[in-house]
C-alpha cells in the first residue's frame, strides 16, 4: 500500500519527519545598480517594446573533462528556434558574445560582498568567474557568467542555525515571452542585470520552515537598501527530497507564500513515485527488463470522435501508440493534488518532443473517456498488449511523435529506478511540472575572458563599516520596545529603520507613537490615495519636531503629514520647505480654554434633542466633533476630559440612560 498522504492543511511536522523531508533554497536576488554586471548598459529598464528580433539555435559543448551535461543534451533534442526581442537601449553586443566582457561592475560587487558579510560567509581571496552552460535559450551566449564570493555561513532560525552553503554573483537571464512548439521567444531587457544567488543547505524539515527561512533571507537582503524589489526581482529555487528519493529542484518561484504547497506536492509526488516503483518491481519490471515498443496507428484512430485527436489528424498529423509492458493500471495513480502518474509522460512529451498543445496524449487507463472501446481493442491486438500492459497514444508530425515515443520509454525506465533528478516548473495551483533534467557539474567551466579579481581587505573593511546590522537583532530590539507586531518588519526596511532611530534619539519621541505613525497611519493614507510616499525624511522629521516642541498636537502629526504630501513643491525650497508652507497656511497654535469652551457650547446647542444611551457615549460624540474643528491644535485626551466635566456640571435629563424607541 502507498504511504497515506493527508491533505495539505492536515499535514503535521511529524508527518513530514516520517517521510524524511529535506528542503534547501537557492534565492536569486537582483541588485540595485545603475549598470549591468559585465557591460555598461543601464539596469532596471523594463519594456515590452523591441527594435529587432534575432534567431539562434543552441548546441551543447564539451566540459573540460570531455563530458556533455545531461541538461544540454536534453535541450538539443528539443530542436528549438530561439527568438530574442532586443531593444537598442537595454542590450549590447557583449550579451550576444560578439564582444568581450567588461570587468565586473564595482557597485554590484560591493553590494554582493555586503550581503555575504551579513550571512557570515567565509569570503574568497580571489573572485574567479566561471561559465555555467544554459541551452534553454534564456541566455543568448549559451552560458551565464558567475562567481562564488563566499561559503559556509549561517543565519539564526528559531532555536537553531540554517547553514548557508555559498553566495554567488551572476548575471540575470532573459524574460520568457512564449514557448509554443519548437519556437521560444525571449525579451532581453532583464538580461545581464546583476544578481546574487544564496544557497542554503537542506536544513528545513517542513514546507513552513522553508517559507520562514525564505522570508529571513528576503528581509536580510532588503535591510541593505541595495536590492531591487517588486514582482520578479527575487526568485527562489526550492530543492526537495524525501527518504529514498532524489533532489528535485522547483524552479523560479516568485512569491514565498507559494512555496509550502509546492513543497508538499513535490514530497507527495516523490512518495508516490517510490510506491509505483515498488509495484513495478513486484510485477518484474526493472530497468534491465523493461519492454516497450511503438507503432504508427493513424489508420486505426482515423475515425475517432475524440476531438483533440480528430482535429490533429484532420491537419495531416499522424498518431503513434506506445506499449509499456507491466504499466497497466498505474497511469491513473495519484502523484500530486489533482494530478496522476500520466502527467509525468505528458510533461516529457510537451517539453522534449515539443508537442505543447494539450492534451498531447491519451492512455488505456482512461479508455472510456477518449477512444471507443473497439479502437482500444484494435490497438491492443495491433501491439499484442496483454492485460497488465499500458498503451499511450500521441499525435503530431512524424519527427515529433517519434521523439515523443522515445521520451515515453525513457520516462518509463526512470520509473523503474525511482525519482529522476528533475528541474520542475512551479505551477500556480501549487503543483509542479517537468521543465528539464537537473543540471550537473559538467556544465561549469572557467571563463577565459576575465582574470581573477583580488578581494582586498581594505575593501571588506570599508563595506563592513557601513553594514546595517542584522535584521534579526533589530526585530528583537523592536519586540523589546513593545511595538505593535504589525509594525516590526516594515520598520526594518532601511529607510524606516534610519528614520525611526533618528526620531527616537534626537527628539525622544515615543517608540510606539512613531511606529504606529510610520506604519499604520501611512498604510491608511496610502489606501486613501494620498501621495504619502513622496514625503522626504526631512519633511517627516520636521513634523515630528513640531510636535516635540509643543507646536502640534499628537493627533495632528498624521494630519499635517497628509497636508504636506498634498502640498505642491515650493519653488526654490529645499528640505522641509513644504512643512513650513503648511504651517504658514494653517493655524496649529495651541487651543485656548476660551476657544474650547465656545466650541463645546456650540456643539451642545447643535444636538437638537439627539439622545444617547449613556453620558460616556455622549461625551465621546461631542469630543469627536470638537476635534474635527481643531485638528492638530489640541490633544484628544484634553478635549475628552473637558467635555466630560462640562456634561457632569450640566443638569440635563438626557444624561441618564434611556431606551431607544
Amino acid at each position: 500500500m502507498p504511504l497515506p498522504f493527508k491533505p495539505f492543511d492536515e499535514m503535521t511536522d511529524e508527518d513530514y519527519f516520517n517521510i524524511g523531508l529535506k528542503v534547501g533554497l537557492e534565492v536569486h536576488q537582483q541588485l540595485l545598480t545603475r549598470r549591468k554586471l559585465f557591460c555598461r548598459c543601464p539596469a532596471g529598464r523594463y519594456s515590452d517594446e523591441f527594435d529587432a528580433v534575432i534567431l539562434r539555435h543552441m548546441r551543447p559543448t564539451l566540459s573540460e573533462l570531455g563530458e556533455y551535461d545531461g541538461t544540454a543534451l536534453m535541450e538539443k533534442k528539443t530542436k528549438k528556434n530561439i527568438y530574442y526581442r532586443i531593444h537598442r537601449d537595454t542590450v549590447c553586443t557583449y550579451e550576444f558574445d560578439d564582444t568581450p566582457p567588461f570587468f565586473i561592475d564595482d557597485e554590484a560587487l560591493d553590494i554582493a560582498l555586503e550581503i555575504a558579510l551579513l550571512l557570515r560567509l567565509n569570503l574568497v581571496g580571489e573572485l574567479h568567474i566561471a561559465r555555467k552552460q544554459y541551452l534553454d535559450g534564456s541566455i543568448p551566449t549559451g552560458f551565464q557568467r558567475t562567481g562564488i564570493l563566499g561559503v559556509n555561513g549561517w543565519i539564526p532560525f528559531r532555536d537553531r542555525r540554517v547553514r548557508i552553503r555559498q553566495l554567488s554573483i551572476e548575471e540575470d537571464a532573459c524574460r520568457e515571452v512564449s514557448d509554443v512548439g519548437h519556437d521560444r521567444v525571449y525579451l532581453t531587457d532583464r538580461l545581464g542585470m546583476p544578481l546574487i544567488e544564496t544557497v542554503t543547505e537542506p536544513d528545513m524539515r517542513t514546507p513552513q520552515e522553508a517559507a520562514e527561512v525564505g522570508q529571513v533571507l528576503r528581509r536580510l537582503a532588503r535591510s541593505t537598501g541595495h536590492v531591487r524589489t517588486g514582482y520578479g526581482a527575487a526568485r527562489q529555487d526550492v530543492n526537495v527530497s524525501v527518504t529514498g528519493g532524489q533532489r528535485c529542484e522547483i524552479k523560479g518561484t516568485p512569491q514565498i507564500w507559494r512555496n509550502p504547497r509546492l513543497i508538499y506536492n513535490e514530497a507527495r509526488r516523490q512518495c508516490s513515485l517510490l510506491y509505483i516503483r515498488g509495484l513495478l518491481h513486484e510485477r518484474g519490471v526493472r530497468p534491465e527488463s523493461l519492454q516497450w515498443t511503438y507503432q504508427d496507428v493513424t489508420t486505426v484512430v482515423a475515425k475517432s470522435s475524440y476531438e483533440p485527436l480528430r482535429s490533429a489528424l484532420a491537419l495531416g498529423n499522424v498518431a503513434k501508440c506506445v506499449l509499456l509492458r507491466g504499466f497497466g493500471g498505474l497511469l491513473n495513480e495519484p502523484t500530486q493534488e489533482h494530478t496522476t502518474f500520466a502527467k509525468e509522460f505528458s510533461d516529457r512529451v510537451r517539453v522534449v518532443a515539443c508537442l505543447t498543445q494539450l492534451p498531447n496524449l491519451i492512455h488505456s487507463d482512461m479508455a472510456s473517456e477518449t477512444l471507443a472501446g473497439r479502437d482500444w481493442k484494435t490497438l491492443r491486438r495491433r501491439l499484442r498488449a496483454e492485460h497488465g500492459d499500458a498503451l499511450l497514444v500521441v499525435w503530431g508530425n512524424e519527427q515529433d511523435t517519434v521523439a515523443a515515443c522515445e521520451e515515453i520509454a525513457l520516462r518509463a525506465k526512470e520509473a523503474t529506478i525511482g525519482i529522476p533528478n528533475d528541474t520542475r516548473q512551479a505551477l500556480k495551483d501549487g503543483t509542479n511540472g517537468f521543465e528539464r533534467v537537473l543540471p550537473g557539474p559538467d556544465r561549469m567551466y572557467p571563463d577565459t575572458d576575465l582574470p581573477p579579481l583580488e578581494i582586498r581587505q581594505e575593501r571588506l573593511d570599508r563595506i563592513a563599516a557601513g553594514l546595517p546590522g542584522s535584521v534579526w537583532d533589530r526585530e528583537a530590539r523592536y519586540r523589546d520596545l513593545k511595538l505593535p507586531p504589525d509594525t516590526i518588519r516594515p520598520l526594518c526596511a532601511p529607510r524606516w529603520a534610519r528614520l525611526f532611530d533618528r526620531l527616537l534619539s534626537e527628539l525622544e519621541q515615543s517608540a510606539k507613537f512613531v511606529a504606529v505613525t510610520l506604519v499604520q497611519r501611512f498604510k491608511a493614507m496610502r489606501r486613501a490615495g494620498l501621495p504619502i510616499d513622496n514625503l522626504s525624511d526631512d519633511e517627516i522629521f520636521a513634523v515630528f519636531e513640531a510636535h516635540s516642541k509643543g507646536l502640534l498636537s499628537r493627533e495632528g502629526v498624521a494630519h499635517v503629514l497628509a497636508l504636506v504630501a498634498r502640498h505642491p513643491p515650493v519653488e526654490g525650497g529645499t528640505g522641509a520647505a513644504r512643512v513650513a508652507a503648511v504651517f504658514a497656511e494653517h493655524d496649529f497654535s495651541p487651543l485656548s480654554e476660551a476657544e474650547l469652551n465656545e466650541a463645546v457650547t456650540r456643539r451642545l446647542a447643535s444636538l437638537d434633542g439627539r439622545r444617547f444611551e449613556t453620558a460616556c457615549q455622549k461625551a465621546r460624540y461631542l469630543s469627536g466633533r470638537v476635534l474635527e474643528d481643531f485638528v492638530g491644535r489640541t490633544d484628544g485626551a484634553k478635549v475628552v476630559q473637558y467635555v466630560s466635566a462640562r456634561l457632569r456640571a450640566c443638569t440635563r435629563t438626557d444624561d441618564t440612560p434611556v431606551s431607544r424607541k
